[in-house]
């Protein structure tokens, strides 16, 4: 049994461990503009969606590599900066809009669209993502964003749907208008 007083604090990461978790985690630079990084990180997010195309495959490789980076730089980067889950790691809010766009048929309208649910998603942190903010370390800098951007994801669906059927329901309503008069 090991006793409290054997217990070693972790040992700190090398400087240049700690130089590769924070380019990962501000997702190239992106987490330090100085006012809201999460909606500059979500930004960025979209960009890269955009640049992969629209490949489920890549899509959900980038959100698994990601997922999977996150973690381990956003713990990195909690021991760093001496703080759960620091403002300056965006790589969540990357990973948060590649989940929001992920199999959603959408232009540059409904990416918009799906930037500003995720945005709304990820501030008020519907449950579970509230809980899972509190998880520890990079799990949890990035749970809390996934789960939010899930939410997003399943809103934007639905408004793909309504707006589907309301352009179908107007094109019933003009073409049936002449017969009304």
């Amino acid at each position: 049994m090991i006793r409290a007083e054997d217990r070693r604090p972790p040992k700190p990461e090398s400087r240049i461990t700690t130089t590769i978790a924070l380019a990962m985690a501000t997702f190239g630079g992106v987490g330090y503009v100085p006012f809201a990084p999460g909606t500059f990180g979500s930004a960025a997010g979209l960009l890269a969606w955009w640049l992969l195309g629209p490949s489920a495959v890549v899509q959900g490789t980038a959100i698994v590599v990601l997922f999977a980076g996150g973690v381990w730089s956003g713990g990195v980067c909690e021991r760093h900066f001496g703080r759960t889950d620091p403002g300056h790691v965006v790589i969540d809010e990357a990973m948060g809009m590649l989940i929001t766009l992920f199999l959603n048929p959408v232009g540059w309208r409904g990416a918009l669209g799906a930037f500003l649910l995720f945005r709304i998603a990820d501030v008020i942190k519907p449950f579970p993502a509230d809980r899972l903010e509190s998880l520890h370390g990079g799990v949890g800098v990035m749970a809390d964003d996934g789960m939010a951007a899930v939410y997003a994801n399943l809103a934007l669906r639905v408004c793909l749907w309504l707006s589907g059927r309301l352009v179908i329901w107007s094109l019933i309503v003009r073409s049936a208008s002449p017969m009304i008069k």
